[in-house]
């Protein structure tokens, strides 16, 4: 603490004879000032409060600050509605940092500076799937095709339409990319570009959305910093990221938002939500007193019951574990339900046997020990514990999903789990029960945005950047 202090110092003395720099103006005012943007990948308000990948980083940074400088310091978000201000805002030292899931162009470059790449993205062209898919270049001119004005999008619209004059679209300067994404599904506009992982994200709510082709690809997304006396902070948020990085972090952040979008099952999306308009109404309230009781969020003992059940009561498996959360006899006696079939005693039972798990796992911190537990649900505690020392073993992070995901499936094979206390298990299984409950739970968080019901309680190949010339006639060559 002591070197820390001798910087502080100097900073502060430095500071006499010219305007502070970034850096010091946070350590000053306990403050990291950081500029978003309201979106699923980004920055927005959960069940519990504020979350998204850039807050989430973003607060780590600020943790990083704290414990480099020996100085509190907390992370302040503000929000721009307008995308195309979000630049300007940050060129003009409106904030410390642009943590919006910026994509790095040349012609941001002249005007802001941006840190460490954290995450590489495609543009996609999006269209839903009963409209007319573009059979090749010369049908889109006749579509009507919309952008986020500002976006990196319209820079390779531009591009394109070097070579192709008649290209047209409209750029919406108030609209996110979830509304325009809503005005495709609705078939207000034919088409729109998203980046990929945005759509991964929004797909599994709107299940009749397509990719119509990749329009660019290598997309490398950054921070951004003013081009004025940010120098130190910008080297602080460099050290930063080859932290997150070199231990993890960063890719379990990755995974937190993304990991349940790489799977997509359109059928079972849209049979998920036609369910959720049409059965889980007379079962709401008993989730919600469950959720009260137990202090886990409702919805996600709702996508648990799902994932067992469909929400069908009398649902029986092959191996004869019953009711709408499919407990097993021995369960269901030791939580004193008499009747697994009735939903009010199963749902209450459910959600106190998950709680238990839970408090079981208490040594992993959140949202790993949800997904761990979620995956005890499933194939037991005892084979999940099996997995975390076979994850240590095979020199894995027995404390992360990530590590103890690849080790389950490898509770089937004899050579590993002859040598471990609860034997064989069909260890895919769990791996994905718990991705479709992410992605059911994900889908509930959405449908019921709105809704006061929810309980505060979660278990926590283009090189350059432009589309050149050269570059789109080979775009033209491989179109569809």
């Amino acid at each position: 603490m002591r070197t820390a202090g001798i910087i502080i110092f100097a900073l502060v003395m430095s500071t006499c004879s010219r305007p502070p720099t970034s850096l010091e103006e946070v350590l000053s005012s306990g403050e990291l000032r950081v500029l978003t943007r309201n979106s699923p990948t980004t920055f927005y308000e959960g069940a519990v409060g504020f979350d998204g990948l850039e807050y989430q980083l973003a607060t780590g940074f600020a943790d990083f600050l704290s414990a480099k400088y020996g100085r509190g310091i907390e992370a302040v978000f503000s929000t721009d509605d307008q995308f195309q201000e979000l630049l300007p805002s940050i060129a003009r030292g409106q904030a410390h940092i642009l943590a919006a899931g910026m994509t790095i162009t040349p012609e941001r470059e002249a005007v802001v500076d941006f840190g460490p790449v954290y995450q590489t993205v495609s543009q996609q062209l999006i269209y839903r799937l009963d409209s007319s898919r573009p059979a090749n270049i010369d049908t889109l001119g006749d579509k009507h095709l919309e952008v986020i004005a500002g976006s990196s999008y319209v820079d390779t619209l531009l591009n394109i339409q070097q070579l192709i004059p008649y290209l047209d679209w409209t750029e919406n300067e108030a609209a996110e990319i979830s509304e325009l994404l809503v005005g495709v599904d609705s078939k207000e506009i034919d088409l729109t570009v998203a980046d990929s992982n945005e759509f991964a994200v929004h797909r599994l709510y709107m299940p009749d959305l397509r990719v119509a082709r990749d329009l660019k690809t290598n997309d490398k997304l950054a921070w951004a910093f003013g081009p004025y006396r940010t120098a130190q902070l910008q080297a602080d948020a460099g050290e930063y990221f080859a932290k997150i990085h070199a231990n993890g972090t960063l890719e379990q952040l990755v995974d937190r938002f993304y990991g349940h979008t790489d799977r997509f099952d359109y059928v079972g999306t849209r049979k998920f939500i036609r369910h959720y308009e049409t059965r889980l109404e007379p079962y709401l309230d008993t989730f919600i007193a469950a959720s009260e009781e137990t202090g886990m969020d409702w919805r996600l003992l709702a996508a648990i019951a799902y994932q067992e059940s469909h929400w069908d009561p009398k649902a029986v498996s092959h191996t004869g574990v019953r009711g709408m959360m499919q407990l097993t006899r021995v369960t269901a006696d030791s939580l004193g339900v008499n009747d697994r079939e009735d939903p009010a005693e199963a749902i209450p039972a459910g959600a106190r046997y998950f709680a238990q798990l839970h408090e079981r796992l208490k040594d992993v911190p959140e949202p790993d020990r949800t997904w761990f537990t979620l995956a005890a649900y499933n194939v037991g505690i005892g084979h999940l514990r099996d997995a975390r020392v076979l994850t240590k073993r095979r020199g894995g992070d027995p404390k992360r999903w990530l590590d103890v995901r690849e080790s389950l499936p490898l509770l089937a094979i004899r050579k590993h789990y002859i040598n471990l206390p609860h034997g064989y298990a069909r260890g895919w299984e769990p791996v994905q029960h718990v991705s479709n409950i992410r992605t059911y739970f994900e889908i509930l968080n959405w449908l019921t945005q709105d809704d006061e019901t929810g309980t505060d309680q979660l278990p926590n190949e283009l090189q350059d950047d432009t589309l050149q010339t050269a570059d789109a006639r080979s775009f033209l060559t491989t179109w569809f």
